[in-house]
């Protein structure tokens, strides 16, 4: 019935091929007298969704999150991973040829001041690491007397015989009507900051800032229509795009050429020097600029200054062409979404449904809006144990049968021109135990306490955080996740500089769209996690001494109200979700073409008392 387009359910590699290939690299740097070698989990741009020619770190260990780095010595290896990870990272790799530690607390230079000698030579690529990331490592090295050692070739790569060869996705026109400001503006917008700055040029080295930038799209990764791609905009005269001609049509050349020079990737290195060469200081961000752009301006006399990429901010505040391109997108992604959960209530309870079939179905639904470009993330559809796996991925091999009891998690987004979405919905399949239903209510009563916020202008996403685990640390529990993340408006699902989390140091702007999605793992047993887009808006309040701040809620999808014990609820709390299920109901309900998901609508959004 349903046929999947955009996600596959294939198992990683295993076994046999993967012990070889970790003996092959080990051979490799011995050739090149190394002690051992850095891989991370990452593109030249620190990309979440990467090209599989870049997917060095699934090819070597298996194990195919979004975010990892492993460390191969002579003797020990190790897969460093965080919390989201933990439980994936256990199932895909040989325990017995790889060591799993914490990414974060204490990071992997912790476990190298352990493993390296004196004497020792640790490789890795410049153009793979920031070079926070590479000072690290360096101070790692000197601490256990080792040297830090940057390689000319990636020895993954000499190993590597049948690397995919990099992408070629054409690139599209973002237009106006979608974008709401043209380069232009854009580019006068992004001189004030580098006149900010003190600096005589910018390199964008993130992709996203250059499709926001010169409002382009593309289809080089997986699930974010990404043109790869640099951009050095100067002080004054013209920026210069890098980006491989093969994937422009006249159109799309003509367009670029409009705003910027158009020139082959690898004229950056040789453009920086030229600039370099005269002395001149060039402003790289920390997040995504390789450190060998660093090395590259230092090394030609020029002045590397690292800070935050002034576009990340730039494109996290939206406009109101982007903010009501959203709203759409949400509005045609609930018709979606309620036609799947009616569905989903129909057929789980007889033990037929699959997790792949969840995932296919809720695909097809989408792509009956007739508008849907991608989904914008591999969607989790984890049933029972599987659900505890925060990113979860199914597989034909780990695919569960949904039974009557389970929890169904399922974390989905799709892409469409005009929006991006990303929700989650928690499913009872049968009847839920007291203590799901209590976990449940404790998940959902944070998620209310996120979306009924008000704040000052100039609040943090850390100072959010909280409100969001009141209720799970109220009884010891709590997740390891953070409560939210930006979002891109056709572009990345995850979108900084904000985010709602204890890291989240930046302050909070109208325009921004951030996700608010607390959630509790019971390992082994069930996972719950509820999510819905949010707004940043202004609100009035009366006597207020400064600007204030709230939440509009953009996702629309019914919450289980089955897994809700409403005595948990304060009245505050039960009037926000009969508001919400009530504003539902009025923007779903016009949409649906049968009445069985009508009468079905009706019901998961019927008035709680």
């Amino acid at each position: 019935m349903f046929e999947a387009h955009f996600q596959t359910f294939e198992e990683p590699e295993g076994g046999v091929a993967l012990t070889a290939r970790l003996g092959a690299l080990r051979e490799e740097l011995a050739r090149r007298k190394l002690t051992g070698f850095v891989v991370p989990r990452a593109d030249q741009q620190q990309n979440e969704y990467v090209a599989a020619s870049e997917e060095r770190l699934a090819w070597l260990t298996g194990f195919t999150g979004s975010a990892g780095l492993a460390i191969v010595l002579s003797k020990e290896a190790a897969l460093f991973v965080d919390g989201r990870y933990t439980l994936q990272a256990g199932k895909q790799v040989d325990r017995k040829a790889w060591e799993i530690e914490p990414l974060v607390d204490p990071p992997p230079e912790h476990w190298l001041t352990r493993h390296l000698a004196a004497g020792d030579r640790l490789g890795f690529d410049p153009w793979l690491h920031t070079s926070a990331a590479a000072e690290r490592l360096a101070a790692a090295c000197a601490k256990a007397g080792a040297e830090l050692v940057a390689v000319d070739s990636n020895p993954v790569d000499t190993i590597w015989t049948e690397r995919p060869a990099p992408p070629l996705g054409r690139v599209t026109i973002h237009g106006a009507q979608f974008s709401g400001e043209i380069e232009a503006e854009k580019l006068k917008r992004i001189r004030l900051e580098i006149n900010k700055l003190g600096v005589d040029a910018l390199v964008l080295s993130d992709s996203h800032a250059v499709a926001w930038t010169f409002n382009i799209r593309g289809a080089d990764v997986s699930h974010t229509p990404l043109p790869l791609s640099y951009a050095l905009v100067p002080k004054e005269g013209r920026p210069l795009v890098f980006i491989d001609q093969r994937k422009l049509s006249n159109s799309a050349r003509d367009h670029l050429e409009q705003s910027a020079a158009v020139e082959a990737p690898a004229a950056l290195t040789s453009k920086l020097t030229e600039l370099a060469k005269r002395g001149a200081s060039i402003a790289l961000d920390n997040a995504t600029a390789a450190d060998a752009l660093s090395r590259l301006i230092s090394g030609a006399g020029g002045k590397p200054v690292r800070g935050n990429d002034p576009v990340s901010l730039l494109k996290a505040v939206k406009n109101l062409t982007e903010i009501e391109g959203t709203r759409t997108a949400h509005q045609r992604d609930a018709v979606a979404l309620t036609r799947f959960l009616a569905w989903i209530d129909r057929e789980a309870p007889s033990g037929g449904l699959t997790e792949i079939d969840t995932v296919e179905a809720l695909e097809t639904f989408r792509r009956q809006t007739g508008a849907l470009k991608d989904v914008s993330f591999p969607t989790i559809a984890g049933t029972g144990p599987n659900g505890a796996i925060v990113h979860y991925r199914v597989t034909r091999k780990s695919n569960r049968r949904i039974e009557p009891g389970d929890l169904l998690l399922i974390d989905s987004g799709a892409q469409y021109e005009d929006g991006t979405t990303d929700v989650t919905r928690t499913i009872a399949i049968g009847q839920p135990t007291d203590e799901m239903r209590d976990r449940f209510t404790r998940v959902l009563r944070g998620h209310v306490a996120i979306a009924r916020a008000i704040f000052p202008d100039g609040t943090t996403g850390a100072q959010l955080d909280t409100l969001a685990r009141q209720y799970l640390w109220q009884a010891g529990l709590d997740f390891e996740h953070g409560t939210g993340h930006g979002v891109g408006s056709y572009l990345s699902v995850h979108e900084g500089p904000a985010r709602i989390s204890k890291l989240g140091t930046t302050p909070l702007k109208r325009g921004m769209i951030l996700s608010n999605e607390p959630g509790y793992y019971k390992t082994d047993a069930y996972g719950i996690r509820i999510e819905n887009l949010e707004l940043v808006i202004g609100t009035d309040i009366v006597g207020a001494e400064k600007p204030v701040n709230a939440f509009e809620t953009l996702t629309l999808a019914p919450i289980d109200r089955r897994l809700i014990d409403v005595g948990m609820l304060s009245a505050g709390e039960l009037a926000w979700l009969n508001d919400y299920h009530a504003r539902v109901a009025a923007v779903v309900r016009p949409h649906l073409d049968d009445n069985a998901t009508k009468l079905w609508l009706d019901e998961a959004t019927a008035t709680l008392k």
